[in-house]
């Protein structure tokens, strides 16, 4: 079964394949939970790109709000390799704003 599926903001436009609806709603719950952020949680814009760094070949994927700076991060599963976003800090607590942070050189710290 296939299905063609567009963002809520109407920027992509995909298709998913799956055996079952179980198959379809699981990936549809992926794509959106990678690609379904449409606003920037700090300052509210829509004027957000997605970024791939690669340092030292270590691969960093992130969305950036052009306007403010903020991003949001991406960590990536160890089985599958897919992308999730990181909501929370190192010790497992949530992040004020969905995750998104802005550094700040007066602090040196991500706010």
């Amino acid at each position: 079964m296939k299905v063609t599926y567009q963002t809520r903001n109407g920027r992509l436009n995909v298709q998913l394949e799956g055996d079952s609806q179980r198959d379809i709603f699981g990936e549809i719950a992926k794509f959106q939970e990678v690609f379904e952020e449409d606003a920037c949680a700090k300052c509210g814009s829509e004027n957000i790109k997605f970024v791939v760094r690669n340092v030292d070949d270590n691969f960093y994927y992130e969305l950036r709000c052009a306007d403010c700076g903020a991003r949001l991060s991406f960590g990536s599963h160890k089985k599958g390799g897919g992308l999730f976003p990181r909501r929370k800090d190192s010790e497992g607590n949530w992040l004020p704003d969905r995750g998104w942070v802005k550094w700040n050189p007066k602090t040196e710290k991500n706010e």
